[in-house]
C-alpha cells in the first residue's frame, strides 16, 4: 500500500509520525512523509521517503507566541499563514499523494486531504497529537479553560469544528481566487457525507493521560504515543557527556520552538531559579530561547533527542507541547510546565491532573517566586513516585503496533464495502 502522510508544524507535530512511519514500512507499506522543508534532514536520516512542503513553520510560531491563549486571534493567524502559503501548499499536497492508496492528515490538512481522498475515491484517516475535533463533555476546546459543564465544555468543541470548517472555506475562496484555480467542493472529515461516513479519528496520545470520553463518536480511537524503540546508542558531544558526568542530575529546560519575544527575560528567570534552588541546569535553547556562554553549572545546547536525555534529568521544565509532555511521561520524571499558547495549558493541566507536575505557570505569569516554589513541589515524593509509576505504564504501551494494525485493518474494510 502507498501512503503518505500530511503534516505540518514544529518538530513535536513531525516527530511522532517517524517512528509510525518506520512503523508501516517494516509491514512492506510505502510511506512518503510531507512536511515543512526544514525537516527534510531529519525525516530523511530515518530512511524514510521525504516531501517539502511549503511554509515556515518558525514565522507560525512567532505569530502564534504573539497571539498568546486568544482563541480568535489564534484561528487569525493560521488562516492568514494557511492563505499565504495556500495555492504552493495545495499542489504539493496533489503531487504528494499522487499515487496514494491512503492519506493520513494532521490537524492543518484535515479538509484539503480529506476532500483530496475523496476525489480519489481513496480512503483517508486523521490523526491528533491533541484532542481537537473530538467533541465531549470532559473537557473543553484545548485553547479554552474548563467551564464546569459538560454541555457547554461540549460547545466549545463543536463551535471550534464549525469555525474550522467555516475558516478553510472562506481561506481555500481566497487563495483559489488569488491563483486563479478552479473550483472546488470542500468536504469535512468530520461529518457523514453520503455514501461516505466520516474520517476516524486515531488519538496519539496515552489512555493513562486522557481516557476515551464516553461521548465520543465510534470512530474515535485512542491509540497510545508514538515512540521510537529506546536506543541508548546516542553519541551526545562532548561538552554533554562531561557536564553529565561531572555532578548531580541537572534540571533540563526545553522550550522547543517557542518564539517568544520575552525570551531573555524567561531565560533570566530560569537562571536565577536555578541558582536558588542550588540546581544545575541544560537548557536546550531551541528555535526561540536565549543562548547564553555555558558555564559549570549552566550547559546551553540547541538539541539533544529526549529520549536519550530526559532519563538523566531529575525534572523537566517545559512549554507544554504534546511532545515535549510526552517524553518527559515516558521518562517518568517531574515536570514542570510553563505553557505559552494553543494547547499547551491543556496539557500543563493534564499532567497535573495525573499527579506528575504541579499546576503549571503561564508565561505571562512567570517570576522566580513562583518557578522556585513549584520546583520544590514538582521534587516532592508524592509526585515523584506519581511520574516513575506513569513512565512504566506508558513505556508499556505500543501506540505504533496498535496504530499499524488498525490501519491495516480499516483499510481492508474499506477497500470491501
Amino acid at each position: 500500500m502507498n501512503i503518505t502522510i500530511l503534516t505540518f508544524g514544529s518538530r513535536g507535530d513531525i516527530q511522532p509520525f517517524l517512528p509510525l512511519s518506520l512503523g508501516l514500512m517494516s509491514r512492506g507499506h510505502n510511506v512518503i512523509l510531507a512536511a515543512p522543508t526544514r525537516f527534510k534532514p531529519l525525516v530523511e536520516e530515518h530512511g524514510i521517503t521525504f516531501f517539502p512542503l511549503a511554509g515556515d513553520p518558525e514565522e507560525l510560531s512567532r505569530r502564534l507566541n504573539d497571539a498568546g491563549h486568544n482563541f480568535f486571534k489564534l484561528v487569525k493567524e493560521l488562516m492568514s499563514h494557511a492563505v499565504d502559503i495556500g495555492a504552493e501548499m495545495m499542489r504539493q499536497t496533489d503531487e504528494a499523494c499522487r499515487d496514494a492508496d491512503l492519506i493520513i492528515h494532521t490537524f492543518a490538512h484535515a479538509i484539503g486531504a480529506h476532500t483530496l481522498a475523496r476525489e480519489k475515491n481513496i480512503p483517508d484517516i486523521h490523526i491528533q497529537t491533541f484532542p481537537m475535533f473530538t467533541p465531549t463533555g470532559d473537557y473543553p476546546n484545548i485553547s479554552l479553560p474548563n467551564l464546569g459543564n459538560r454541555f457547554l465544555n461540549r460547545l466549545t468543541h463543536t463551535t471550534s469544528l464549525r469555525i474550522t470548517e467555516l475558516t478553510s472555506s472562506l481561506g481555500f475562496e481566497q487563495v483559489r481566487r488569488r491563483a486563479g484555480l478552479s473550483k472546488r467542493k470542500l468536504y469535512s472529515p468530520f461529518r457523514d457525507s453520503p455514501p461516505r461516513l466520516r474520517t476516524p479519528i486515531l488519538c496519539a496520545w496515552s489512555p493513562n493521560l486522557i481516557s476515551p470520553s464516553s461521548d465520543w463518536s465510534p470512530r474515535v480511537h485512542v491509540t497510545g504515543y508514538y515512540f521510537f524503540p529506546h536506543d541508548d546508542s546516542y553519541n551526545p558531544p562532548n561538552e554533554l557527556r562531561e557536564f553529565l558526568e561531572a555532578g548531580k542530575s541537572p534540571v533540563c529546560v526545553s522550550f522547543g520552538s517557542m518564539v517568544n519575544k520575552n525570551a531573555e527575560k524567561v531565560d533570566e528567570i530560569i537562571c536565577e531559579s536555578l541558582r536558588q534552588t542550588n540546581n544545575r541546569g541544560i537548557i536546550l535553547s531551541g528555535w526561540g530561547s536565549a543562548k547564553r556562554e555555558s558555564t559549570s553549572d549552566l550547559l546551553y545546547i540547541e538539541s539533544t533527542p529526549h529520549d536519550w536525555l530526559l532519563p538523566k534529568c531529575k525534572i523537566l521544565i517545559h512549554h507544554g507541547g504534546a511532545g515535549t509532555t510526552s517524553a518527559a511521561l515516558r521518562a517518568g520524571i517531574p515536570q514542570v510546565v510553563v505553557p505559552f499558547m494553543a494547547d499547551q495549558p491543556f496539557w500543563g493541566s493534564r499532567v497535573h491532573a495525573v499527579g506528575v507536575a504541579p499546576k503549571p505557570i503561564r508565561v505571562s505569569q512567570l517570576s522566580v517566586e513562583r518557578l522556585v516554589s513549584v520546583m520544590a513541589e514538582a521534587e516532592s515524593k508524592n509526585i515523584l513516585e506519581r511520574a516513575q509509576l506513569t513512565g512504566q505504564m506508558i513505556r508499556s504501551e505500543d501506540g505504533v503496533g496498535n496504530t499499524v494494525a488498525w490501519i491495516e485493518s480499516y483499510v481492508r474494510r474499506f477497500n470491501e464495502s
